[in-house]
């Protein structure tokens, strides 16, 4: 094979792999979630819906459309769990609600939700009233966060990741993590394993030759 024959030798160059959960998910720190949150103290329009929105995803992992989803009668106060309907797999679960979420929900219907007759517990601000929000307005009130608080990042998943790499962590085991979350296979919640880097670093291997 001759040098000046490129397409040949591009043919002959072997590909480099692309393994599964190759890549790190982004995540917040706990200094960096107090910030997001407390960058909702600020009063502006909307601002109990935004902050009892960001603390469902920053609490309890829920995706957008989950948070869209909640109806009132999802919340048993007494007991302090909230159910989760409509959810991957088209089955409901029952998490426990923390203080911090549950007061926040609480503080927005009574101080900030309008008088409807929908049962969402997140409706529209702006007319037609007596509607659920979309999913856009979730992501809009964590990017706006995000601007608060001077950051350039776009993406409202990052709080669930920063969720389950908490959770590590604080030494949950990935089953436990997988239910949060509500991933039915282990494989899903395996990426997460990849951020726990204290953990990694006390099982890996030396490099061959250097020292122990």
């Amino acid at each position: 094979m001759s040098g000046d024959r490129v397409g040949e030798l591009m043919a002959a160059i072997p590909r480099a792999a692309h393994w599964r959960l190759a890549s790190l998910p982004e995540v917040l720190t706990d200094i960096e979630i107090d910030e997001l949150l407390r960058s909702f103290d600020q009063p502006f329009p909307s601002h109990r819906r935004a902050f009892a929105m960001t603390r469902c995803l920053i609490d309890l992992g829920l995706r957008s459309s989950e948070v869209v989803n909640l109806r009132l009668e999802d919340i048993n106060w007494a007991d302090g769990t909230i159910r989760l309907i409509g959810t991957k797999g088209r089955r409901a679960d029952v998490l426990p609600l923390p203080s911090a979420t549950g007061s926040a929900i609480a503080v927005y219907l009574r101080e900030e939700r309008p008088q409807t007759s929908n049962r969402a517990i997140f409706v529209r601000h702006v007319a037609p009233y007596d509607e659920p929000i979309e999913k856009g307005v979730v992501r809009r009130a964590v990017l706006a966060g995000y601007r608060r608080c001077g950051w350039t990042r776009t993406g409202v998943h990052i709080l669930r990741h920063s969720v389950a790499s908490r959770l590590l962590r604080t030494g949950v085991p990935m089953k436990d993590i997988a239910d949060v979350l509500r991933h039915r296979s282990l494989d899903t919640s395996a990426i997460y394993a990849k951020v726990d880097l204290t953990s990694l670093a006390a099982v890996a291997l030396p490099w061959p030759g250097s020292a122990s």
